[in-house]
């Protein structure tokens, strides 16, 4: 994994834990043009289990989860993340499949993101 993804990553790990009091266990995340997608694995807390164990439950899990993180997207990027990228973020789509515990995000950006860092950080193309 890239240094730049793993960076990545950790900005949505901390975001997340922030928020929900616990972030993901494990992050999968590629660039693919003006995108970056990630999968995130092990998400719930343990009273968000508690909650999901009936069909209720877990549509209101769901819901909380998906309202929220698009909410603070919607305010404002995360701090770092379009400089790490060397793009202005634009939205964020996002989902979350409760039942096993996968969600993923896609991060659209005002311009491609997925070309190699050069050894100053930047990417290369971007101005």
């Amino acid at each position: 994994m890239s240094k730049q993804i793993h960076e990545f990553n950790d900005i949505i790990r901390k975001l997340r834990k922030n928020l929900f009091g616990k972030g993901p266990e494990r992050i999968h995340t590629v660039f693919v043009n003006e995108m970056a997608i990630s999968t995130l694995h092990g998400n719930l807390s343990p009273s968000e289990e508690f909650i999901a164990r009936t069909p209720e439950g877990r549509e209101m899990v769901h819901a909380a989860r998906t309202r929220m993180i698009q909410s603070v997207y919607a305010e404002a990027a995360p701090e770092g993340m379009e400089e790490l990228v060397g793009a202005k973020f634009i939205h964020l789509f996002s989902d979350i499949k409760v039942e096993d515990d996968i969600a993923v995000s896609v991060f659209l950006f005002d311009r491609p993101i997925d070309q190699k860092a050069d050894s100053g950080g930047k990417i290369d193309g971007a101005r």
